[in-house]
């Protein structure tokens, strides 16, 4: 196929890119300032997870700087914004540090819930190119990361910006290894990549709950139903017919639509709230198949049932990955939600 505009000097273009982003790279190592150690401290220090945030390219790095966190000795997870807004916030808890991502810092989607982390007690680190910004002023500590320019020709598509994002993570992920002298052992402990591989060849019903399951009848309401996902541990309610059959599900993201759409009563049927249908996992899936399941619907806990729908158990991605196996940091243990 000829190539449309005529050019093959491709070397040189290349090279030109990648001119661009170390330049980039060189102006980012200058901002470097007291900020980011302050965000480094909060971290350092953070009782709960670091929860990464952003959309779009941002937020395809900041998965990238929460899994490095995450394997180097920092708890860690991405928080999808929109989700976030739509129930996934019963994740954060107070003791939870975030940190948000946006080159221009007007995302609307991540600048919307940063009011709701910080009620919730979250202190909240954005890393942007623009300290003028929406998401600076609305957040405790400001990572300056500005790039003089964009590779991209037309200077649209994030490129050196979300290079040096990246190598920003990388840079707050090492300081953090450092202050917490995570070594080679710990290192190995983290990546447990035998052991990991055995368990998801597991099936799920070897992994699964089955005693004193949150489990409620469908002739029930929302007020019952509420006590028993207070109680249960897992996020999740099961609702059941008659013979056990799973007819639906009552999560904490379902609670608080209900809460945003109107009036909350919680007299109503809880048939009338829950969602219908649920994502569920059955007898004989594999941990594997279930944790992709989970990844692709962005959930964190599933019913399990019979072929006929009986509900049996409920499975939560710690069981999954093997909660008690893959520790942290000494004395802490935290709940996903």
């Amino acid at each position: 196929m000829a190539c449309m505009s005529g050019r093959t000097d491709w070397l040189t273009l290349a090279r030109e890119v990648l001119d661009i982003e170390i330049q980039g790279l060189e102006a980012t190592k200058t901002q470097l300032d007291g900020e980011f150690v302050r965000g480094l401290t909060a971290m350092a220090e953070c009782k709960g997870r670091v929860v990464i945030t952003g959309v779009g390219k941002s937020g395809l790095v900041g998965r990238k700087i929460a899994a490095t966190f995450s394997s180097t000795g920092t708890p860690s997870f991405f928080l999808h914004p929109v989700e976030g807004a739509h129930g996934d916030m019963g994740m954060i808890r107070k003791e939870d540090v975030v940190l948000a991502l946006s080159n221009s810092g007007g995302t609307d989607e991540v600048n919307a819930i940063i009011p709701v982390l910080k009620s919730l007690g979250a202190v909240v680190i954005c890393m942007t190119g623009n300290t003028a910004s929406a998401m600076s002023h609305l957040s405790d500590i400001t990572i300056l990361v500005k790039v003089p320019k964009e590779a991209c020709p037309m200077g649209l598509a994030p490129t050196s910006s979300t290079t040096a994002q990246l190598a920003v993570g990388d840079a707050l992920a090492v300081c953090l290894m450092e202050w917490k002298a995570f070594g080679k052992d710990d290192f190995k402990k983290f990546h447990p990549g035998g052991s990991l591989g055995q368990r998801l060849a597991l099936c799920v019903d070897q992994l699964m709950h089955t005693d004193n399951l949150p489990v409620v009848r469908d002739t029930v309401t929302l007020k019952d139903g509420l006590k028993i996902l207070n109680s249960g541990g897992l996020g999740l309610v099961g609702i059941v017919d008659d013979s056990n059959i799973l007819k639906g599900v009552l999560s904490d993201g379902d609670v608080r639509r209900e809460v945003c759409c109107g009036p909350f009563n919680i007299d109503r049927p809880i048939i009338e709230v829950m969602t219908v249908s649920p994502r569920r996992a059955t007898i004989g899936d594999t941990s594997a198949c279930v944790l992709d399941i989970m990844e692709q619907n962005e959930i964190t806990v599933l019913p399990v049932v019979h072929e006929d729908g009986e509900l049996v158990g409920m499975i939560h991605l710690h069981d999954l990955l093997g909660k008690g196996a893959l520790r942290f940091s000494s004395g802490h243990s935290g709940d996903a939600g």
